[in-house]
C-alpha cells in the first residue's frame, strides 16, 4: 500500500496531471506488485519560488517541468524493484505527459505496516492479512 506525494510547479492542465498521476501508479503496480486499485496520491502544486532544486544536480539539466515523486511503502522493496520502477516510472512519463527524464527525481522510503493505520485508528500490522489484499 504505497502512496505518492507528486510535487511540481503550478500551472499544468487537469489532463497532464492525470496522465502523470496514471503513469506514477502504472509503474508502481507493474514493478512494486501494487494491486491497481491500491491507489493513494497527493498532487502539490508550488507557485514560483516554492520549490527550489539543484538544476544540475547528479543528472539535469532541469527544467521548471521538474517533478518530485515521493513514495512511501507499506513494505520494502529490493534493491532491483527499484532500479526497476525509477526507469519504468520515466518511460511512462516521458511517453505521457511528455515529462524529460532529467526532471524526474523520484525518492522511495521503505516502512513496516506497524508504520500504518489505513481507518478506524487500527494499526495495519494488527490487521488480518485478507483485510490487506484487493
Amino acid at each position: 500500500m504505497p502512496y505518492a506525494r507528486i510535487s511540481l510547479h503550478r500551472g499544468k492542465s487537469p489532463q497532464y496531471l492525470r496522465a502523470l498521476a496514471d503513469g506514477i501508479h502504472q509503474a508502481m503496480v507493474e514493478c512494486f506488485a501494487v494491486p491497481s486499485a491500491d491507489r493513494f496520491q497527493l498532487i502539490h502544486q508550488h507557485e514560483p519560488g516554492e520549490m527550489i532544486f539543484d538544476r544540475d544536480y547528479a543528472g539535469g539539466p532541469r527544467s521548471d517541468d521538474f517533478t518530485l515523486v515521493a513514495i512511501q511503502t507499506g513494505r520494502p522493496r529490493s534493491a532491483e524493484a527499484k532500479a526497476a520502477l525509477y526507469a519504468r516510472m520515466a518511460e511512462l512519463l516521458e511517453a505521457s505527459p511528455g515529462l524529460a527524464p532529467a526532471d524526474l527525481l523520484v525518492v522511495v522510503v521503505d516502512g513496516k505496516m506497524e508504520d500504518w493505520s489505513f481507518s478506524h485508528g487500527r494499526q495495519a500490522s494488527q490487521l488480518p492479512p485478507e483485510a490487506l489484499r484487493p
